[in-house]
């Protein structure tokens, strides 16, 4: 989980501009990608929100042209090769603070037997 402060507003109202963010991310993971993905521009002076599917899991991002910020979201299935979203935001859409929020897919079976067992894994499937 990524979010970018700082950002171009023109930039974050641009549906293109966050295509090629995506584009960029997908051939330098060397990502699969399933169909051409979702964008909907908001009106007027309104952000983009985009969805693509990967054969990996996914790629989203929301943008808020109004406060500077851009949140994007890559969930694989397994661990890739890290990207500098630090320096490709900022090349991309201006971005001047980049926060990146890293959660670890563990390899055990999902039998619930690890010792490093998520506690909100433990909510989720009603384990108390």
């Amino acid at each position: 989980m990524i979010e970018a402060e700082g950002c171009s507003a023109n930039a974050l109202r641009d549906a293109g501009v966050l295509r090629a963010v995506f584009s960029r991310l997908v051939a330098d993971l060397n990502l699969k990608t399933i169909g051409e993905g979702v964008w909907h521009k908001f009106p007027e002076e309104g952000g983009v929100t985009g969805l693509i599917a990967l054969t990996e899991s996914h790629l989203a991002c929301h943008t808020y042209p109004e406060h500077a910020i851009a949140t994007f979201n890559l969930y694989c299935c397994k661990n890739r090769p890290e990207w500098n979203w630090a320096e490709n935001l900022k090349e991309l859409i201006g971005a001047k603070v980049v926060t990146v929020q890293k959660i670890e897919r563990r390899s055990e079976s999902f039998s619930g037997e690890s010792e490093n067992r998520n506690p909100k894994s433990e909510i989720a499937r009603g384990e108390v």
